[in-house]
């Protein structure tokens, strides 16, 4: 039995989207040449590399601005996949990592075999109720808190308020005739 592996988008542009990894080497990617093409602006053109070694594949990112992710965790090396992996490009871009088991005699992967219509099968036992498994969710890396530089806002405040303070004074020496006693050089007196 040969393995065959693939990455299912569970967000991005297109979530459902099915990309088979066939190859001992696929770029992932913008570029549309990419083994993996992911139209999206957090996908840097060539953003990771997935090398076949072993029967695995080995990702590894290509110095990508938004970077790759692992279940969570951002590659600062090659890591190897194993099914069920959750490999992330940027904070919205997530891939399921999935290893479909076919037989190389057959010409089609058919999702249900049929059984032999000789005899029914028995109805199964019944099972004690159980309470449900709790479902995982994968939380995408949280962004980073934006911090605000508030330099310039107090510097802009701060220019408001002397020229406020400008302007009334001046209204303040005209309102009460005291140009000769503060600019007696502008009047002459």
């Amino acid at each position: 039995m040969a393995a065959q592996f693939q990455f299912v988008m569970r967000s991005g542009p297109t979530p459902g989207a099915v990309f088979s990894l066939e190859g001992d080497q696929l770029i992932i990617g913008r570029d549309s040449s990419s083994g993996v093409a992911i139209n999206d602006a957090e996908v840097s053109r060539k953003h990771a590399r997935m090398t076949f070694q072993g029967g695995k594949y080995v990702v590894e990112d290509l110095g990508s601005t938004n970077g790759t992710f692992v279940n969570g965790q951002r590659l600062s090396g090659p890591a190897v996949l194993k099914a069920g992996d959750v490999v992330s490009l940027g904070e919205q871009i997530v891939l399921m990592y999935e290893a479909l088991a076919s037989d190389p005699g057959e010409t089609m992967i058919s999702a249900r075999k049929s059984a032999p219509r000789s005899a029914p099968a028995p109805a199964p036992a019944p099972m004690p109720a159980a309470a449900p498994a709790p479902q995982q969710y994968y939380a995408a890396p949280a962004a980073p808190a934006r911090k605000t530089n508030l330099t310039p806002i107090l510097i802009g405040a701060g220019v408001l308020l002397f020229i406020c303070l400008c302007i009334g004074g001046l209204w303040y020496i005209d309102q009460n005739y005291l140009w000769c006693t503060f600019f007696p050089f502008l009047t002459g007196c």
